[in-house]
């Protein structure tokens, strides 16, 4: 397995984590009754503010990892993985490792800048693949 799909591989597991940090207290906060039926309402009771941001973490998460999903599959496929591409993957990987405490936390603008190191690294992976 190239380096890319190992951090593939990571990254997923990495939003299964993050799921779980959500669903957790998203559903103690909510209660069985919310999370358990068709949702076609919204809650009778809002989120905690790190809650919250959990769940707008693993959204922006997913997001992200549809972009470096492409990069890492076509790198692989295209048979162009090289050390260059491989540490723009690690660096995706902390970046996205980081950028979940960053905004758990309201860190401002630390989160912005950790987003912008893993989309950069992605980015740069595409291009990659072009060269």
């Amino acid at each position: 397995m190239t380096p890319e799909l190992t951090v593939l591989t990571l990254a997923a597991l990495l939003q299964v984590l993050i799921y779980v940090l959500y669903a957790i207290p998203a559903n103690l906060e909510l209660g069985p009754g919310y999370t358990m039926s068709a949702r076609d309402r919204e809650p009778s009771k809002s989120l905690s503010d790190r809650t919250a941001r959990l769940g707008r973490t693993m959204d922006n998460t997913f997001e992200a990892l549809i972009l470096f999903g492409i990069a890492a599959t076509v790198i692989t496929l295209s048979n162009q993985s090289t050390g260059y591409t491989a540490v723009l993957s690690w660096i995706f990987l902390v970046a996205r490792v980081a950028y979940i405490p960053a905004y758990a936390f309201g860190l401002r603008p630390h989160r912005s800048i950790i987003w912008a190191i893993g989309f950069a690294a992605t980015v740069l992976m595409l291009f990659a693949a072009l060269v």
